[in-house]
């Protein structure tokens, strides 16, 4: 979800756009704010006061056991991404992903984080942000690229041990988020698409998470 493809996969919300709030990406450690309180602190201003009751430490009990579907993400993760392009070529770029739970634990936002290469001036950063839907009985997604004027939805949950999300493209071609080898220590997440209507899937990116400790 990064790189050339990450660019045209993951992006920012743009009222999301605050990476260094640890609310954003679910720190335990922070007390769950409801009334903007902190705008008002010596250290708050009118800037983050949105930001600052966004986050929530925990999922919602609502959500029963569907919240263990990306609960068990949550925390930030060390990225190694690989993306495929044309010819068989391999293109590699390190980066970091931060999981956590927003809007009273009622939906659960991601952040991606290329770092720059090739003399790139800045890193590359995307979001996506999912609910469960409690009527289609399925996690729906959105993803927002700003910088490349990029939006797609999907959705879908578990499949087994996998997590696996179905949408379509701006090119109108059948896209497959997959989520595999989920442990508490990493992950594995693949992107393809299908150029026959879902009868074969060609793997566009290949990205493989470990836990950063810190």
């Amino acid at each position: 979800m990064l790189g050339t493809n990450f660019l045209t996969r993951f992006a920012v919300i743009a009222a999301l756009l605050f990476v260094g709030s640890p609310l954003l990406v679910g720190d335990s450690s922070s007390n769950h704010r409801v009334n903007g309180a902190d705008a008002q602190q010596p250290n708050g201003s009118s800037r983050t006061a949105m930001i600052n009751v966004l986050g929530s430490p925990n999922p919602n009990p609502a959500l029963g056991d569907e919240a263990q579907t990306f609960d068990r993400l949550v925390g930030t993760w060390d990225a190694d991404f690989s993306f495929h392009r044309d010819g068989g070529t391999l293109y590699h770029k390190k980066g970091e992903l931060h999981f956590g739970w927003v809007m009273d634990g009622g939906a659960i936002q991601d952040l991606w984080i290329g770092y720059p290469t090739d003399g790139q001036k800045g890193r590359s950063i995307g979001t996506t942000f999912r609910f469960f839907d409690t009527n289609l009985k399925q996690w729906r997604i959105v993803f927002i690229n700003p910088g490349f004027n990029y939006m797609v939805t999907a959705q879908g949950g578990r499949e087994g041990d996998r997590i696996v999300f179905h949408g379509v493209d701006t090119d109108g071609l059948p896209l497959r988020w997959t989520f595999s080898e989920i442990t508490s220590e990493s992950f594995h997440w693949q992107g393809e698409k299908s150029h026959d209507d879902g009868k074969s899937w060609k793997i566009e990116e290949d990205h493989h998470m470990k836990l950063r400790r810190s």
